[in-house]
């Protein structure tokens, strides 16, 4: 199947010399939610501005559907919604009136039937009437994703989408994202927010100094690079890891009080057998025990540290 977005050497260095984006290859494939992880400043939102038009780049090439954003910028330009990091908004004017605003910038005919499911889908229709400037934050953030939704795009790119927003408003916006990808559209999301790559990626990326590091299926990248730990909770502390342990790669922890196995769980034995038979022989005992598995977090920052 084609990819609904293909990039290829894309490039942006500013007149400043600022070097934003360095040979970004990368394919989006149609229908999946796509999670763009990366600090402040490693080129998200340049990379996103390009793709929508709003940033010339200096070299390579976008396409949307088929369509070179540069070449054939209106019919790439109306496959694609944006939700922006700000708040930008028409403060005076009527949550209804804006949303369907966004739709005749795009020449879509009046269609008062698809912006009225748009709201009700994302639980504005009881404030269509209101004045954006009387609504909550999060309730602006819905107006955004109803804007970008107004002209019945293929592809919606979410900046931040949850930035300043409480933990239930969050939730709700990830099922509006999940609603949104059952119905065929394409997600790519950027987000400081892990969990919310975690919880709802297909693949994630993840770009540090205008450099697109890695791309992994989320699943893929969880089961390579994460790790399990087994932390054994003692009853006497210890001042160093016994030399009868030391094959294992024991650390110590909580000053002393517990140690800690990293072990691979893909691997054919885990060794944990032979870890408990050396702590009994060694009369180290413990009291509790328990397992961790790496998070997503954990391994976006040990990526970017690397780097």
């Amino acid at each position: 199947m084609q990819p609904v977005i293909s990039i290829s050497n894309l490039s942006k260095t500013y007149a400043s010399g600022f070097h934003a984006l360095k040979d970004i290859n990368l394919e989006i494939r149609r229908g999946e939610i796509f999670a763009l992880l990366g600090p402040n400043g490693a080129g998200k939102t340049t990379l996103i501005s390009i793709v929508c038009g709003i940033v010339n780049p200096t070299h390579g090439q976008v396409t949307v559907g088929g369509h070179d954003i540069i070449k054939d910028f209106r019919p790439a330009r109306s496959l694609i919604g944006l939700v922006p990091q700000e708040l930008t908004t028409d403060a005076f004017e009527s949550v209804w009136a804006t949303v369907s605003f966004s739709r005749g910038l795009f020449g879509k005919p009046d269609n008062p039937d698809h912006i009225s499911k748009v709201l009700k889908d994302l639980s504005l229709w009881e404030k269509r009437d209101n004045r954006i400037m009387t609504l909550s934050g999060g309730m602006k953030r819905r107006v955004l994703i109803a804007k970008a939704l107004s002209h019945e795009p293929q592809v919606l790119f979410l900046d931040e989408p949850t930035a300043g927003v409480d933990v239930e408003l969050r939730k709700d916006m990830w099922e509006i994202v999940r609603t949104l990808r059952a119905s065929g559209v394409t997600i790519i999301l950027t987000t400081h927010y892990i969990e919310e790559a975690e919880e709802m990626a297909d693949r994630v990326g993840v770009i540090n100094k205008g450099e697109l590091i890695l791309v992994e299926e989320k699943a893929t990248l969880m089961s390579k690079l994460g790790k399990k730990q087994l932390t054994l909770q003692l009853h006497n502390k210890l001042d160093a890891v016994p030399d009868a342990l030391a094959r294992h790669g024991l650390t110590l922890a909580a000053d002393g009080a517990e140690l800690v196995y990293t072990y691979d769980t893909k691997g054919e034995r885990t060794g944990i057998t032979a870890l408990l038979g050396d702590l009994n022989a060694a009369q180290i005992r413990f009291k509790d025990l328990h397992t961790t598995q790496s998070s997503l977090e954990d391994i976006f920052v040990d990526l970017v540290r690397r780097q």
